[in-house]
Protein backbone atom coordinates (compact mmCIF):
# COMPACT_ATOMS: atom_id res chain seq x y z
CA UNK A 1 0.00 0.00 0.00
CA UNK A 2 1.41 3.44 -1.02
CA UNK A 3 1.00 6.74 1.50
CA UNK A 4 -0.36 9.88 0.29
CA UNK A 5 -0.20 12.79 1.74
CA UNK A 6 -0.06 16.68 1.39
CA UNK A 7 1.71 18.46 4.44
CA UNK A 8 3.47 21.64 3.83
CA UNK A 9 5.72 22.65 6.54
CA UNK A 10 7.43 25.79 7.29
CA UNK A 11 11.03 24.90 8.87
CA UNK A 12 12.36 27.81 10.80
CA UNK A 13 15.86 27.76 13.30
CA UNK A 14 18.26 29.56 13.79
CA UNK A 15 21.42 30.17 14.75
CA UNK A 16 23.45 29.45 18.48
CA UNK A 17 21.94 32.39 20.61
CA UNK A 18 20.77 34.04 17.41
CA UNK A 19 24.49 35.17 16.76
CA UNK A 20 24.20 37.06 13.07
CA UNK A 21 26.92 34.96 11.66
CA UNK A 22 25.13 34.05 7.89
CA UNK A 23 26.63 36.77 6.09
CA UNK A 24 24.98 37.65 2.76
CA UNK A 25 27.74 36.49 0.37
CA UNK A 26 27.53 32.64 2.09
CA UNK A 27 23.71 32.28 2.30
CA UNK A 28 22.82 31.22 -1.67
CA UNK A 29 25.57 28.39 -1.15
CA UNK A 30 24.11 27.24 2.30
CA UNK A 31 21.06 27.16 0.73
CA UNK A 32 22.28 25.26 -2.18
CA UNK A 33 23.77 22.42 0.24
CA UNK A 34 20.77 22.63 2.27
CA UNK A 35 18.59 22.14 -0.85
CA UNK A 36 20.39 18.90 -1.65
CA UNK A 37 20.28 17.34 1.46
CA UNK A 38 16.31 17.70 1.34
CA UNK A 39 15.93 16.06 -2.36
CA UNK A 40 18.45 13.39 -1.04
CA UNK A 41 15.65 12.64 0.99
CA UNK A 42 13.06 12.02 -1.58
CA UNK A 43 11.32 15.25 -0.23
CA UNK A 44 9.82 18.57 -1.95
CA UNK A 45 11.51 22.05 -0.88
CA UNK A 46 9.38 24.94 -1.91
CA UNK A 47 11.23 27.77 -0.89
CA UNK A 48 14.32 28.33 1.34
CA UNK A 49 15.80 31.76 3.09
CA UNK A 50 16.90 33.51 5.86
CA UNK A 51 18.98 35.91 7.40
CA UNK A 52 22.07 36.94 9.60
CA UNK A 53 20.63 34.85 12.64
CA UNK A 54 17.99 32.30 11.18
CA UNK A 55 16.15 30.09 8.26
CA UNK A 56 13.20 29.11 7.15
CA UNK A 57 12.58 26.27 5.05
CA UNK A 58 8.98 25.68 2.82
CA UNK A 59 9.07 22.31 2.35
CA UNK A 60 6.73 18.50 1.68
CA UNK A 61 8.12 15.59 3.51
CA UNK A 62 8.15 12.01 2.02
CA UNK A 63 5.80 10.36 3.76
CA UNK A 64 9.19 7.89 4.97
CA UNK A 65 11.04 10.94 6.13
CA UNK A 66 9.97 12.57 10.32
CA UNK A 67 10.01 15.71 10.82
CA UNK A 68 12.53 15.84 13.92
CA UNK A 69 15.01 13.65 11.92
CA UNK A 70 14.85 15.80 8.72
CA UNK A 71 15.67 18.64 10.70
CA UNK A 72 17.97 16.85 13.26
CA UNK A 73 19.80 15.67 9.67
CA UNK A 74 20.01 19.23 7.78
CA UNK A 75 21.53 20.66 11.34
CA UNK A 76 24.01 18.11 11.36
CA UNK A 77 25.29 17.91 8.33
CA UNK A 78 25.18 22.27 7.49
CA UNK A 79 26.96 23.10 10.51
CA UNK A 80 29.86 20.48 9.57
CA UNK A 81 29.69 21.79 5.95
CA UNK A 82 29.53 25.17 7.25
CA UNK A 83 32.90 24.60 9.02
CA UNK A 84 34.57 22.80 6.74
CA UNK A 85 33.72 25.21 3.92
CA UNK A 86 34.68 28.13 6.42
CA UNK A 87 31.88 29.54 5.05
CA UNK A 88 30.57 31.76 8.13
CA UNK A 89 34.08 32.01 9.89
CA UNK A 90 31.82 33.28 13.44
CA UNK A 91 29.18 30.59 13.12
CA UNK A 92 28.95 28.35 16.28
CA UNK A 93 26.05 26.11 14.85
CA UNK A 94 22.40 26.00 15.32
CA UNK A 95 19.99 26.21 17.85
CA UNK A 96 18.93 23.56 19.90
CA UNK A 97 15.22 23.52 18.82
CA UNK A 98 13.42 24.60 15.90
CA UNK A 99 9.68 25.61 14.96
CA UNK A 100 7.65 23.78 12.22
CA UNK A 101 4.42 24.98 10.97
CA UNK A 102 1.64 23.50 8.93
CA UNK A 103 -0.07 24.83 5.76
CA UNK A 104 -2.49 24.04 2.81
CA UNK A 105 -1.82 23.60 -0.70
CA UNK A 106 -3.57 27.32 -1.13
CA UNK A 107 -1.05 29.22 0.92
CA UNK A 108 1.40 27.91 -0.50
CA UNK A 109 1.86 30.86 -2.82
CA UNK A 110 1.92 33.43 -0.30
CA UNK A 111 4.12 31.14 1.98
CA UNK A 112 6.95 31.10 -0.47
CA UNK A 113 6.49 34.90 -1.16
CA UNK A 114 7.30 35.43 2.47
CA UNK A 115 10.12 33.70 2.64
CA UNK A 116 11.61 34.75 -0.53
CA UNK A 117 11.46 38.23 1.09
CA UNK A 118 12.93 37.77 4.49
CA UNK A 119 15.29 40.54 3.88
CA UNK A 120 12.67 43.30 3.61
CA UNK A 121 10.60 41.45 6.03
CA UNK A 122 13.37 41.38 8.93
CA UNK A 123 14.09 45.39 8.08
CA UNK A 124 11.06 46.01 10.04
CA UNK A 125 10.55 43.03 12.57
CA UNK A 126 13.16 41.29 14.19
CA UNK A 127 13.15 37.24 14.75
CA UNK A 128 11.63 36.33 18.25
CA UNK A 129 9.25 39.20 17.30
CA UNK A 130 8.40 36.84 13.83
CA UNK A 131 8.89 33.85 15.73
CA UNK A 132 5.93 34.52 18.32
CA UNK A 133 3.65 35.79 16.13
CA UNK A 134 4.18 32.49 13.80
CA UNK A 135 3.26 30.05 17.16
CA UNK A 136 0.53 32.47 17.85
CA UNK A 137 -0.82 32.09 14.75
CA UNK A 138 -0.87 28.38 14.63
CA UNK A 139 -2.22 28.17 18.13
CA UNK A 140 0.93 26.97 19.80
CA UNK A 141 1.89 27.05 23.67
CA UNK A 142 5.42 28.29 24.31
CA UNK A 143 7.51 28.98 27.86
CA UNK A 144 9.53 32.74 27.12
CA UNK A 145 12.28 31.18 29.33
CA UNK A 146 13.08 28.59 26.09
CA UNK A 147 13.02 32.00 23.42
CA UNK A 148 16.16 34.18 23.09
Amino acid sequence: MSAYTQIIYQIVFGTYKHEKTMTPDGRPALHKYISGIIRNKKCKLYQINGVEDHLHIVTHLHPSIALADMVKDIKIASSKWIKEQKLFPLFNGWQEGYGAFTYSKNELERLINYVKNQEEHHRKKAFREEYIELLNEHGIAYDEKYLL
